[in-house]
C-alpha cells in the first residue's frame, strides 16, 4: 500500500552499527566460541528491565515523530519476521523487541534501550545476502540481551544525573554522518574517553561472539557476518581511517579477520537465496534509493543478466517502478506474472491492491484479499491493505472494524491509527477522530496535544457518562506519562 511518511529531526540512540563505529578488535582463538565471559548479564548495577523500557519507549515516541521512518508495513513485516527469528534463538531477552526502518542511504543500524532496533534502508540495500543482514541484527540483538547499552547508562548516571536532552543533537548530526553522530553520542554519554573505548570494545567482542551465535542457531549462515565486514573493508577502509573517531577503534582488518575464524568454527552452513530479501532490496530501490527514471533502467537491466531469485525480484522491482511511471496496465500484468507463481506472496498482493486502488476495482481488491486476511487477521500488511480499500472506496464501517481490531493486538502502530483517524474524519464521527489523533499524537511524545485532542472529544460525548469518565481516564493516563517524560529529559 501507499503509506504515510513521518519526517526528521532526531532523539539518541546509543548502540550504532555503522561501519566506522564497528571496527573494533576481537580477541578470540579457534573454536572458542562458548569461551568469552557473558559481561552483559552478570553486572548486578545495571538499570532495572522496567526503566529500561521506559526509556526505551521514551526515545522511541521521540524517533516516530522526528526521524524519517518508514511506515511501510511490507517492509515492516519483513524486518520484523528476521528479527523475531533471532530472537527466539536469543538468551536472556527481557522484553519483546521491536524492530524499525528509517529512510536513510547511509549503511548503518542501531540498538537502543527496551529491545528497539532500527535499521537504515542502506544498509538493506548494500548487503547481498540474507545472512549478511541478519548478522547485522544479531549483533544489535546481542548488545540487548547483554544489557551493554543498561550498564552504559548506570555508568553515566553515577557521574551526574540522566540527561537525555543532552543527546537530542547527536542523533542529527549521525543521519548526516554516523561517524560524527556516534562520536558525538559517545561524547555525552561517557565520564572519561578512556573509559568509553576500553567499555565499547568489550562490548563489541562479546556482541560479535553472541551475535554469530544467534545467526547460526536461527538458521543463517554465520558467514555472513565476515562477508558483510570484508566487503566494507575493502570499500571504506581507507576513507576511514581519515576520521578522528576512528582512531579509538582498532583497523577493520582485524575485525574481519577475528569474525572470520569465529564463524567458521560452526563449520559449513547452506542456506538458499531469499526471494523475500531480495524482494525487499528491490523495494527499497525503487521506492527510496533513486529516481524512477532511473529505476526503470536499472531493473530492465537486471532483468536481462540476472538468474533465480534474483530475477524475479527484479521483475517485481520494474513493476513497482512501472506503477510507479503511472501505467497501470502494464504493472498489473508483470504483477500477475508473479503472482501466478506465489499468489499469496504480500510484496505482490500489495502492489496488485495499489493497482486495483487506482483504477477504481475495489471490489476485486476485497476479494482477493478478504480470504486471505480472513486467515491471518492479525497480519499487517493484509490488515492494512484490506482496510484502506475500504477507505479509499467510502466503505468505512469494515476500515473502521479491521483497524480497531488490529490496534487491540499491535497498540503502537501509528499508521492504522493515521488510517482509522482518516476513516473516522471521513464518516463525520467527530468525537472518535478526536480520539485516534490524540493517540497519534501520544505516539510521537506530543502529549499536550493528546491531552487536547481528548478534551475537544470530551466536548463531543455530549449525555454519555461512561464515555466522558473513559476519556478523562486517559487523560490522566496521558498526564502521568507526560511527567515522566519530563523526569527522564531533566
Amino acid at each position: 500500500m501507499q503509506f504515510f511518511k513521518i519526517k526528521t529531526l532526531a532523539m539518541c540512540v546509543l548502540c550504532t552499527f555503522s561501519f566506522a563505529s564497528q571496527t573494533q578488535t576481537l580477541q578470540t582463538q579457534q573454536n572458542d566460541r562458548n569461551q568469552l565471559p557473558e559481561i552483559g548479564v552478570v553486572a548486578s548495577d545495571a538499570i532495572t528491565i522496567e526503566k529500561e523500557k521506559i526509556i526505551g519507549d521514551a526515545i522511541m515516541r521521540q524517533l516516530r515523530g522526528q526521524a524519517p521512518l518508514i511506515q511501510d508495513p511490507v517492509l515492516q513485516e519483513y524486518v520484523q519476521d528476521i528479527g523475531n527469528r533471532l530472537v527466539v534463538h536469543a538468551d536472556n531477552t527481557k522484553f519483546p523487541f521491536t524492530f524499525f526502518i528509517i529512510n536513510n542511504p547511509v549503511l548503518n543500524a542501531f540498538a537502543f534501550y527496551g529491545g528497539h532496533i532500527g535499521v537504515h534502508t542502506g544498509l538493506i540495500a548494500q548487503a547481498e545476502t540474507e545472512s549478511e543482514f541478519a548478522s547485522v541484527l544479531a549483533h544489535e540483538v546481542a548488545h540487548v540481551t547483554q544489557r551493554h547499552l543498561a550498564r552504559r547508562l548506570q555508568s553515566q548516571q553515577r557521574s551526574g544525573p540522566l540527561q537525555l536532552a543532552s543527546m537530542i543533537g547527536s542523533l542529527l548530526i549521525a543521519m548526516a554522518d554516523p561517524r560524527a553522530g556516534m562520536a558525538a553520542v559517545s561524547a555525552s554519554m561517557a565520564g572519561s574517553q578512556q573509559a568509553v573505548i576500553n567499555f565499547t570494545r568489550n562490548n563489541e567482542q562479546e556482541a560479535d561472539s553472541i551475535g554469530i551465535n544467534i545467526l547460526y542457531r536461527a538458521g543463517f549462515d554465520p558467514m555472513g557476518a565476515p562477508a558483510f565486514f570484508g566487503r566494507l573493508s575493502e570499500q571504506y577502509g581507507l576513507r576511514s581511517t581519515q576520521l578522528a573517531f576512528l582512531q579509538t577503534h582498532p583497523l577493520p582488518n582485524d575485525r574481519v579477520a577475528e569474525t572470520l575464524t569465529r564463524a567458521r568454527s560452526y563449520g559449513e552452513v547452506y542456506t538458499p537465496e531469499s526471494l523475500h530479501f531480495h524482494l525487499a532490496r528491490a523495494r527499497i530501490q525503487s521506492r527510496y534509493m533513486s529516481t524512477n527514471e532511473r529505476n526503470l533502467g536499472f531493473f530492465e537491466s537486471q532483468i536481462n543478466r540476472l538468474q533465480g531469485v534474483k530475477k524475479t525480484a527484479a521483475l517485481y522491482g520494474y513493476a513497482l517502478s512501472v506503477f510507479e511511471a503511472e501505467e497501470y496496465k502494464r504493472a498489473e500484468d508483470l504483477i500477475n506474472t508473479l503472482l501466478k507463481d506465489d499468489p499469496e506472496n504480500l510484496f505482490y498482493l500489495d502492489l496488485k491492491t495499489d493497482i486495483l486502488i487506482k483504477q477504481n476495482r475495489h471490489n476485486e481488491a476485497v476479494q482477493m484479499l478478504k480470504p486471505l486476511w480472513q486467515h491471518k487477521p492479525q497480519n499487517l500488511v493484509l490488515a492494512l491493505n484490506l482496510a484502506n480499500v475500504y477507505l479509499t472506496s467510502a466503505d468505512y464501517e469494515p476500515a473502521i472494524q479491521i483497524l480497531r481490531d488490529l490496534l487491540l493486538v499491535d497498540k503502537q502502530n501509528i499508521l492504522a491509527y493515521q488510517l482509522l483517524n482518516d476513516a473516522y474524519q471521513r464518516s463525520s464521527q467527530k468525537k472518535e477522530a478526536h480520539k485516534t489523533q490524540a493517540e497519534i499524537y501520544s505516539l510521537i511524545g506530543a502529549y499536550s496535544l493528546a491531552i487536547d485532542e481528548l478534551q475537544f472529544a470530551y466536548n463531543f460525548a455530549r449525555d454519555d457518562t461512561i464515555e466522558k469518565q473513559r476519556i478523562l481516564g486517559r487523560i490522566d493516563q496521558l498526564r502521568s506519562a507526560q511527567a515522566n517524560a519530563q523526569r527522564l529529559s531533566l
